[in-house]
């Protein structure tokens, strides 16, 4: 077919353009196989050029029998195009590979066309630089407190609203013949659990794991746990998932990560991380809204001696109403001269909580100035050479 085509350009006398000579020259491929849809990364010097046209295709061929649609389909996809254009990628990134993080596991179990591996990518990398970015600016923050900001920041329920806000449409059944651009996963019947079970099984190396009456310590969560503090589910709760279906947070989550897993591998380091830095770390998120002090008293007491600062003292800085129905006080919590914190109430004793309160806040909370990440060596430049280590502190109250 090729040397035909070529024979009758020559004879008739015309040149081919681009578009007529890649639609002469490409064959057609055949309904019944599939290629991976993970295209290869493209050369640097295509960055500033355009994406490819549409390739052609039969509309004759049917795709229903496959689970998912073909990766040729993608160039033909609005909806993919949009979305590539939508969340500003780079032309590096094929629209191939695109599709392939729409699809997930539940939908496709082929592990050449669905999205597991990039969404174990997307999620190691979401875990680094969430974490080191949240350490280097507050290198005070308690552990728990730190579970609880990488949860709100890329947690099972942060992800699904980024996901809606991208404007990604979700299948009603996955299958060849769906456009590209949508969604595609296989949807639990309604009312039937996740797990058989009701719950995950266990796949960490915690000395009795299966044991629900072993008391789990902080320490133990950064070893044995996952980025959030929570045990680990195993291969076997996600082969039960594949199987029986997943839900739809589950797999926007999974689409998320697929993402940023899918920048990294075709764009690079650099643009993995200003992606993810304009998606997920531009939100706003109250990090003192996150605490749940239990005695603050006595963990102020104890910050101090360790500290080598004088004992807490709580003084009533102005009071107003002590006789009437609704008083208010305002208490100081002092070290020395140097005022720690300031809180007010209904009652004194009330005051003096919110101070300690106040206090141990501003203490967790501290963040320096000129915070240099240790990813900014990686990237080279002019961060890298003013390179400054990260302030390192002793860490929470132990009580």
């Amino acid at each position: 077919m090729r040397a035909q085509c070529l024979r009758t350009a020559r004879w008739q006398g015309w040149r081919l353009s681009m578009r007529q000579r890649t639609s002469c020259l490409q064959q057609q491929r055949p309904p019944d196989r599939r290629f991976q849809s993970t295209a290869s990364a493209l050369a640097p010097d295509y960055e500033d050029s355009v994406l490819p046209g549409p390739a052609p295709l039969d509309d004759s061929l049917n795709f229903a029998h496959l689970p998912s649609p073909p990766p040729v389909r993608a160039l033909r996809s609005a909806k993919l195009a949009a979305l590539h254009a939508r969340l500003s990628l780079s032309p590096r990134l094929p629209l191939q590979t695109l599709a392939r993080t729409l699809v997930d596991s539940s939908a496709d179990s082929n592990p050449h066309f669905n999205n597991a591996s990039l969404s174990q990518l997307g999620n190691d990398l979401m875990a680094y630089h969430c974490t080191e970015h949240i350490i280097c600016h507050f290198p005070r923050i308690p552990t728990p407190v730190l579970f609880a900001a990488l949860f709100a920041y890329i947690g099972p329920k942060a992800l699904p609203s980024l996901v809606r806000d991208w404007g990604v449409e979700t299948a009603a059944e996955p299958g060849g013949e769906v456009d590209p651009g949508l969604l595609q996963y296989k949807p639990l019947p309604p009312g039937e659990p996740l797990y058989p079970s009701g719950r995950a099984p266990l796949a960490s190396n915690r000395p009795n794991a299966h044991n629900t009456h072993w008391r789990k310590s902080v320490s133990a969560s950064i070893v044995y746990d996952n980025e959030f503090g929570d045990p680990v589910s195993g291969h076997a709760g996600e082969a039960v998932g594949k199987a029986r279906g997943s839900t739809l947070d589950l797999a926007q989550t999974r689409f998320a990560r697929a993402v940023l897993g899918a920048v990294y591998l075709h764009c690079g380091r650099s643009a993995a991380k200003s992606f993810f830095t304009a998606h997920v770390l531009s939100r706003h998120l109250s990090f003192s809204s996150l605490f749940d002090f239990r005695e603050p008293t006595r963990d102020l007491s104890r910050l101090c001696a360790r500290e080598g600062f004088e004992g807490p003292v709580a003084r009533l800085i102005s009071e107003t109403g002590r006789h009437s129905r609704h008083p208010v006080y305002i208490v100081g919590v002092y070290s020395g001269d140097d005022k720690l914190g300031e809180g007010s109430g209904s009652s004194l004793d009330e005051a003096r909580t919110r101070a300690a309160v106040a206090a141990l806040k501003s203490w967790y909370l501290y963040s320096p100035l000129d915070v240099r990440l240790p990813s900014d060596v990686e990237d080279g430049g002019l961060k890298a050479q003013q390179w400054k280590p990260a302030m390192i502190d002793g860490g929470e109250v132990i009580v």
